[in-house]
């Protein structure tokens, strides 16, 4: 796509972001919302599929074992829906959400208090005598729970990327894909001039770089920083729907997205894209080299763990004879606490180059209070809208891996 023009590279840009996955997409609306110029560069064409803002859905829940989420999670809700009334058309839909496991997971508790969710009444006991929504079509096992609340979502992830840049573009931004960007460097205070593998220039004010599993081998060649962000591969898995149950496991029939707490962690989202079809698949992977992936397993059993856990759990209304019916490949980007990295790069670029990575097969749904945020960092060195809505970004400072031996 060449949505870029001459006159725009001459006058330069408010905002370089590097990267246009979900982040690096919302991050450009965010800034072209409060009228900034700005360019948004894509190495590989857009909405690609070898990163990890690719395919069908993704899910949105306020339940986090960890407290610092469920803010920026109900501030990205607010976002997706102010960003879909812009837009003119929907990219969420609505449902539940059902987070199970272990009554006595220490995480599923603190994700069940920190999500506000209702633990449904006898959620172990025989379906006969279960009075919650969907009894009949979990058989947990003896000593689990279940917890319902009503923040869930199913939001059509390629689509949803395509709509950012199209708000972008919308509101001034100039777009450049097949545009890989080598280095970034600082050129006086409130400029900096970012480089790609052609030989172009472009010159910014700021720069954001939103670049996903290639974000360690990119800050380190430009900033001298080690950013611990390990590329995962994994497996997105549908799997087929046994006859009579059909519509029951749709969002239409009312289905959460659901996530099992425990080993392995196990999520879905309800019957949607591919009728007759549900996504079911395992939290992680093993490790790959972005620009070296066998596309295939990468020497892990991702599905294995998921088809017993299928069996065990959902015999009456999964089929996992021969497997799944399709497999997507994905990445993750993981930080070793999987939490994420915002924060400015700092040393000799100080606030005027702004680093988001590290979101570890979680962010997806956060992705408009990520953009938001990021363009408030690298426009006002601070991010206001994030302090208002009570999201602490000191859990995702760079300078917490100090301790960390990265060589």
């Amino acid at each position: 796509m060449e949505a870029a023009n001459g006159e725009g590279d001459r006058r330069g840009f408010d905002v370089v972001v590097v990267g246009a996955g979900i982040m690096g997409s919302c991050a450009a609306y965010a800034a072209a919302c409060r009228g900034a110029r700005v360019l948004l560069l894509e190495r590989f064409d857009l909405l690609h599929h070898r990163g990890s803002s690719h395919g069908e859905s993704r899910t949105i829940r306020a339940t986090y074992p960890q407290a610092h989420y469920p803010p920026m999670v109900r501030l990205a809700a607010r976002l997706w829906d102010g960003a879909q009334r812009d837009a003119g058309y929907r990219v969420l839909t609505p449902t539940p959400h059902l987070d199970m496991g272990p009554r006595g997971d220490a995480a599923l508790r603190a994700a069940i208090k920190n999500g506000g969710a209702v633990e449904v009444p006898a959620a172990d006991g025989p379906p006969a005598s279960s009075s919650w929504p969907w009894a009949g079509v979990f058989r947990l096992p003896q000593g689990w729970t279940a917890a319902a609340s009503s923040l869930g979502g199913v939001m059509k992830a390629t689509k949803a990327v395509a709509m950012f840049q199209a708000l972008a573009i919308k509101k001034g931004a100039v777009v450049r894909d097949r545009t890989e960007v080598v280095d970034v460097t600082k050129q006086g205070e409130g400029s900096i001039l970012v480089k790609t593998s052609s030989g172009e220039e472009f010159h910014g004010a700021k720069c954001i770089i939103t670049v996903g599993a290639w974000a360690s081998k990119l800050v380190k060649s430009v900033a001298g920083v080690d950013l611990p962000v390990q590329p995962l591969h994994t497996f997105i898995c549908y799997w087929k729907v046994k006859p009579g149950h059909e519509r029951e496991l749709t969002t239409d029939a009312g289905f959460p997205t659901f996530a099992s707490y425990g080993d392995p962690y196990i999520y879905s989202t309800p019957s949607m894209e591919f009728p007759g079809l549900i996504k079911v698949a395992m939290h992680g992977g093993p490790p790959c080299d972005p620009d070296n992936r066998d596309w295939c397993t990468g020497g892990a059993d991702l599905i294995g763990p998921v088809a017993r856990w299928i069996d065990e759990v959902m015999p009456g209304h999964v089929d996992t004879a021969g497997g799944p019916v399709i497999r997507q490949s994905c990445m993750y980007s993981m930080t070793p606490d999987e939490d994420f990295v915002i924060d400015f790069v700092g040393g000799e670029f100080g606030k005027d180059v702004v680093v988001g990575a590290g979101f570890s097969g979680h962010g997806f749904k956060m992705g408009p209070a990520v953009g938001t945020i990021l363009a408030e960092m690298a426009m006002d060195g601070e991010a206001r809208t994030a302090a208002e809505a009570g999201v602490e970004l000191r859990h995702f400072r760079i300078g917490r891996f100090d301790h960390l031996d990265l060589r």
